[in-house]
């Protein structure tokens, strides 16, 4: 199974569309990716949590298998900023407009 380039050429157009402005569609990509980047990293942190050991047994460290493959699934999950862009052009976020001018 081939995966997905990690870095995507995007028609600006389509970023802008929504918004009608190219920088308020980053803006919005930006937070949701950082939300998504907080989300992973509580969900990792959590996970990894369970394996703390109060002992600095360079020995376990190393044998903890359960522990890097839990690191490496992380790691190949898709960067938050691709999965926002992706959210944002399928119109699956939800924002507006704090200050509208008259």
């Amino acid at each position: 199974m081939a995966s997905k380039p990690s870095i995507v050429t995007r028609d600006l157009n389509q970023l802008t569309e929504p918004t009608d402005n190219l920088y308020e569609s980053l803006v919005i990509i930006g937070k949701r990716a950082r939300n998504l980047s907080t989300t992973m990293k509580e969900e990792l942190s959590g996970k990894l949590a369970e394996f703390a050991s109060s002992v600095d047994n360079l020995e376990e460290v190393f044998e903890n298998r359960e522990q890097i493959e839990i690191s490496k699934f992380y790691e190949r999950q898709p960067k938050p900023s691709t999965i926002a862009t992706e959210e944002f052009l399928d119109s699956k976020l939800q924002w507006r407009e704090r200050y509208k001018e008259h």
